[in-house]
C-alpha cells in the first residue's frame, strides 16, 4: 500500500540550544540508537520541557529523564545530561508529575547546569523517539533553537 498522505508531526525543543545529531552524543546507548532514533540538545537554559503536545508516562526517580506519548502516538524520551542518574536527583526539579497532560514547550523539569558542570557531567540532553516503528521518516533540523522550536520533523507510517 502507498503511503502517499503520511501524517507530518513536528516535534519541538525541550531546552534552548544547539541542535546536533545523536552521534555526536558521548554514549554509545544514543550514538548507537539503541534506545531509537533523534536528535539532541545542547543546552544554554535550566528549564526543560515538553518537546509535543501529549501526556507524561514516565518521570525516573532521579529527574534526569522522563518520557512524553505524543498526541500523535510518539513515545518521546528526554534525557537531560550524560551519566546524571548517578547524580541521585540533585540539580534537577521536578515542575510536572506522571501523568499530567502537557503542551509543547510548558516546563517540565529544571536543572542546573552549572552544579552539572561542578560534577563534571556533560549537559547534551538526548530527545529520543523510542517507538521508531510508527515512524516513516525522520528529519533533524540542527541549528540554534529556542525552547519548542521545530527540532525534528517526522512522518508517521
Amino acid at each position: 500500500m502507498l503511503h502517499l498522505f503520511n501524517k507530518q508531526v513536528l516535534i519541538g525543543s525541550p531546552v534552548n540550544g544547539k541542535v546536533v545529531d545523536l552521534n555526536e552524543v558521548n554514549d554509545p546507548v544514543f550514538s548507537g540508537k539503541t534506545l531509537g532514533d533523534g536528535c539532541a540538545v545542547i543546552p544554554q537554559g535550566n528549564r526543560i520541557c515538553s518537546p509535543c503536545n501529549g501526556k507524561i508516562i514516565q518521570i525516573i526517580d532521579t529527574n534526569h529523564a522522563f518520557c512524553i506519548l505524543s498526541d500523535d502516538g510518539l513515545e518521546i524520551l528526554v534525557h537531560i545530561g550524560l551519566d546524571t542518574v548517578k547524580l541521585k536527583g540533585t540539580g534537577f526539579k521536578r515542575l510536572k508529575e506522571e501523568g499530567m497532560p502537557v503542551k509543547m514547550g510548558e516546563p517540565v523539569m529544571e536543572v542546573d547546569l552549572s552544579y552539572l558542570c561542578e560534577q563534571k557531567k556533560e549537559s547534551i540532553t538526548p530527545v529520543v523517539i523510542t517507538n521508531m516503528e510508527k515512524v516513516a521518516s525522520l528529519k533533524i533540523v540542527k541549528g540554534t533553537t529556542d525552547s519548542s522550536g521545530t527540532i525534528m520533523k517526522v512522518k508517521l507510517k
